[in-house]
């Protein structure tokens, strides 16, 4: 087996994406979900989030080829102030078991050996999870929710809740520096690229939520009270679009006002994964992105 770094180019993007489609399309099926080939603007914004992380942290990207020259696993991390995240870590199916992961996954920590602060998203493979606890990390359990929205028992936000761009740049980092001891920095810059933004910022507290461009996924929030949170998740659930099912994953259980939120709009709740963290507390309120963390 060879670990490369990966390229900033369009072959290596579209090779760790195929790669991540064939590991995690078969832990979907294994949890009972149907398949879900990705739309080919989904597939663009995939290969568009890994150049992202290739262009800001070379050296925290990592491809693991076999001796036929065969692509078999990929990993990514990156650092924020201080705060490391592992944005993607994936194995093909065939070749799990044989050390590839705990390879990959320790070029990435090497990466970020001077970070005192560490997260992870996790799946439910007992493998990952037993890999993250041995190298440090703490392991807390996750609910994802999902399904159609239901606006009447959601009920309205309290409070005003707007549309936000990269003028709100100052206030997200702000909110990240005090919720995970580092800001997002760049990934902001993506994020508001290719997703919608709601802000709240008022005398009651400051807080964003980002939405996909479908309306299919919550894909990171952070906010400086439980009642903000409350507000821009609520706002962001009314504008996933008519009859669209919308998924929150990585709700941890200090996230409770998240569950009563998903509650309210009628979506089904389910155990799905952890999240890892080393060196803080699991930030409140707080719900992380899988890639950004």
């Amino acid at each position: 087996m060879l670990l490369r770094p990966v390229r900033d180019t369009e072959d290596d993007a579209e090779t760790v994406r195929t790669l991540a489609e064939a590991a995690f399309g078969a832990s979907h099926q294994l949890k009972g979900d149907a398949p879900n080939p990705p739309s080919a603007d989904r597939a663009a914004l995939k290969r568009a989030q890994i150049l992202h992380i290739v262009r800001h942290d070379p050296a925290g990207s990592w491809l693991a080829e076999d001796a036929d020259g065969r692509a078999v696993g990929a990993a990514q991390s990156h650092i924020r102030e201080g705060t490391w995240g592992l944005a993607l870590l994936v194995v093909l199916p065939g070749v799990q078991g044989g050390g590839v992961g705990r390879a990959l996954l320790q070029r990435t920590l090497e990466y970020g050996r001077g970070c005192l602060r560490g997260i992870i998203c996790c799946s439910r493979h007992p493998a990952a999870a037993r890999v993250y606890r041995q190298a440090g990390f703490a392991l807390h359990p996750t609910i994802r929710m999902r399904g159609p929205v239901d606006r009447a028992g959601l009920g309205g936000a309290e409070g005003a809740a707007v549309e936000g761009g990269p003028r709100e740049r100052d206030l997200l980092d702000s909110v990240d520096r005090r919720l995970r001891g580092g800001a997002h920095g760049p990934d902001h810059d993506f994020l508001i690229r290719h997703h919608r933004l709601v802000v709240a910022d008022d005398l009651a507290g400051s807080g964003y939520c980002y939405l996909t461009a479908d309306g299919s996924r919550v894909a990171l929030l952070g906010a400086t009270s439980r009642r903000i949170a409350t507000r821009v998740l609520t706002a962001a659930l009314h504008r996933v679009p008519e009859g669209t099912e919308v998924e929150v994953q990585d709700v941890t259980a200090e996230q409770q006002w998240a569950v009563d939120v998903g509650l309210r709009a009628g979506l089904e709740l389910r155990s799905e994964g952890f999240v890892c963290f080393r060196g803080l507390r699991p930030p409140s309120p707080y719900i992380p992105s899988g890639a950004f963390l």
